[in-house]
């Protein structure tokens, strides 16, 4: 798919995301909003003056053209709303990006929890993080965050110890290494979930960008974590738009003599529901995926020895079936059928994206 003219549209003045998904709507491609007259334009339901003027006097192609360049340069895939990759969740948020800047893998229907918090997190805060990130991730539960310092970073560190998937949205493009200390989870996110963005490539960390990420990172999720969070923080926002996306709310009480927990304290007080383990949390999840810790023995008494070597596979964690695939070093098509036959004899369960597990 030949991305320029979605970057000639996106990057024209006054055409945000409702106008850009208002004018898809009518003309059903962004070249055909080019072509179209100004009279033709105007004729679109809630589509302002400005919108039209900039669409039909402004050259674009010099910027849609870098970016093309841009994407290209960095191995990075554009995952436009009406990409079947594109995550469900985020459908529903009502100014959703028109398309994703995505290094790594989406999953369109996986269940994803967000973690956030200070990025002056303390010993406490940053622990609890990395332990119920790798709780979550036992579970098969993609951990969001938006790879900052301190407690955002704990998040991520502690689903990729898991073996779990993460995904870190940016408020810069994703081909910039913000903050730089985090360069090694940067380059390992990827492998195993997702970086993602709505910013242009190469678009630095500003301010005015993190509370527009924030939005995202409640908007991909089922449900946000916050875990310390001074008053008027950007984790608060983040809570704030995730209660407007109806999504579920959940903070870990701090030490009330701390200024960093202040903000989640009050959210507790508010109705967030208080977290002390993973249970708190994947008690108000649908199809959460909870389950004792998966056991192998006996599983493999009449089990082929490609069946019995998926099933001990399985057994510490539950994988990303591109996992099993790699670790296997069997086809796609060799491990689809035999997982098949194992979650049909009930030898394993699917868990949201495409993870697996013994049942």
């Amino acid at each position: 798919m030949d991305f320029f003219y979605w970057f000639a549209l996106k990057s024209t003045p006054h055409v945000g995301n409702v106008t850009f998904r208002r004018l898809l709507e009518r003309f059903e491609d962004p070249e055909n909003v080019f072509k179209a007259s100004a009279g033709e334009l105007a004729s679109v339901k809630g589509i302002h003056p400005d919108s039209v003027s900039s669409i039909v006097r402004r050259d674009s192609r010099t910027e849609a053209e870098k970016e093309c360049q841009a994407v290209a340069r960095a191995g990075v895939k554009v995952v436009t709303f009406l990409s079947p990759e594109y995550p469900k969740t985020l459908l529903e948020v009502s100014d959703h990006p028109p398309f994703l800047y995505v290094k790594g893998t989406l999953c369109a229907e996986e269940l994803s929890v967000a973690i956030v918090g200070s990025r002056r997190a303390s010993t406490y805060g940053a622990t609890t993080a990395e332990k119920l990130a790798r709780d979550l991730s036992a579970h098969g539960i993609t951990v969001v965050s938006g790879l900052a310092r301190g407690i955002d970073t704990a998040a991520h560190r502690g689903a990729l110890k898991a073996g779990g998937r993460s995904i870190g949205v940016l408020g810069c493009g994703v081909d910039v290494v913000y903050p730089r200390e985090n360069l090694q989870i940067f380059n390992e996110i990827p492998k195993r979930g997702a970086l993602v963005s709505e910013f242009p490539m190469g678009t630095e960390p500003r301010a005015e960008n993190f509370p527009r990420r924030n939005r995202i990172i409640s908007g991909i999720s089922r449900g946000v974590l916050v875990v310390e969070a001074a008053e008027n923080s950007g984790s608060l926002i983040t809570a704030q738009y995730a209660l407007e996306q109806g999504r579920e709310v959940y903070a870990v009480p701090g030490n009330i003599n701390c200024g960093s927990s202040k903000g989640s304290n009050s959210l507790i007080k508010q109705g967030a529901k208080l977290v002390e383990g993973v249970g708190d949390i994947l008690d108000e999840l649908p199809q959460s995926g909870k389950t004792a810790s998966p056991q192998v023995a006996n599983t493999n008494q009449t089990l082929s020895p490609r069946e019995a070597n998926l099933v001990t596979l399985l057994a510490p964690n539950p994988l990303h079936i591109d996992d099993i695939i790699a670790k296997s070093a069997l086809t796609a098509g060799e491990v689809s059928a035999i997982l098949l036959r194992l979650e049909l004899n009930g030898m394993i369960t699917q868990l949201p994206g495409m993870y697996f597990q013994v049942a």
